[in-house]
């Protein structure tokens, strides 16, 4: 078949499926409360043909290095990233950091900072099962981010609960009788951490209460970018957000927002090589 033909391009492109050329930006491992590992999430990304993945694990970089050595002499690029917990408006709010310097010190100490109230957290809803006759052995192994998913887990290995949902139905939920709350920076402070890091946040997932005036408003507090492709979000929704995202002058970010198998799967939702490289200009703007 002639090389440089048009038909022969299509072919090519058909070989390399229809992930090509796209971007998972928003991804968990076992570093926070993902069940992949990180080299599982990259050759996962790679067979599904993904150009590039960014590793979101919850306030922590710690799958960064395992992610980029299994990528190593291969195409697949790994975005330093993480989703690290913020609050706007008296709200919990989540902000996808981009092409952060996974060195730079007033963001690691902010993040170690946030692990620690992670971890103090985790044993006082530990404290407050066994005080409801419920108890849980919280020693041992552990990832980075400590999370109400890997108590419930830890129910269920120990016959605490039947199932993760059952953990969640009668302790775990958000109005769960066991649950302490966050302390979650203010998003203007993580704003600025992560600009003063040479990255770039996204708001993701953003709810359906997300109005233009909030997205303006956190975008002068430095906000980059938004959500516009994750997992159950309304083709409508996703058009608003572009196009609240274009007035606005933010760049656009999406991804499956996967922690294990499952409905959200790796490349379940993805942005174009395009959309990727305008999320990459907002660096250092």
């Amino acid at each position: 078949m002639p090389a440089r033909q048009p038909f022969t391009a299509l072919c090519q492109n058909l070989a390399r499926g229809p992930h090509a050329g796209r971007a998972d930006l928003h991804l968990h491992t076992t570093a926070s409360d993902g069940t992949y590992t990180p080299a599982e999430i990259v050759e996962l990304a790679r067979r599904c043909g993904l150009s590039a993945v960014a590793v979101t694990d919850h306030d922590t970089l710690a799958a960064l290095p395992a992610a980029r050595a299994a990528a190593s002499g291969t195409d697949l690029e790994v975005i330093a990233a993480a989703e690290i917990t913020s609050e706007y408006a008296g709200r919990e709010l989540h902000l996808l950091a981009y092409f952060v310097d996974p060195d730079d010190g007033p963001l690691t100490a902010a993040l170690a900072a946030i692990r620690v109230d992670r971890t103090h957290r985790f044993r006082e809803m530990i404290e407050r099962l066994r005080g409801r006759g419920v108890s849980v052995d919280g020693e041992g192994e552990a990832p980075d981010a400590l999370g109400r998913r890997h108590l419930a887990e830890l129910m269920v290995k120990q016959g605490r609960v039947g199932s993760v949902r059952e953990a969640f139905a009668r302790y775990l939920g958000d109005k769960g009788e066991v649950v302490v709350p966050k302390k979650r920076r203010p998003a203007a402070e993580v704003l600025a951490l992560v600009r003063g890091a040479g990255g770039v946040a996204a708001w993701a997932h953003p709810a359906y209460d997300c109005t233009q005036a909030a997205l303006a408003e956190l975008r002068a507090a430095g906000l980059g970018a938004v959500e516009v492709e994750y997992p159950d979000t309304r083709r409508g929704r996703a058009l608003e957000l572009r196009a609240w995202a274009a007035e606005l002058g933010l760049a656009v970010s999406g991804g499956s927002d996967c922690h294990g198998p499952g409905r959200r799967s790796v490349g379940a939702c993805t942005v174009s090589s395009e959309e990727l490289g305008a999320l990459r200009r907002q660096v250092g703007r």
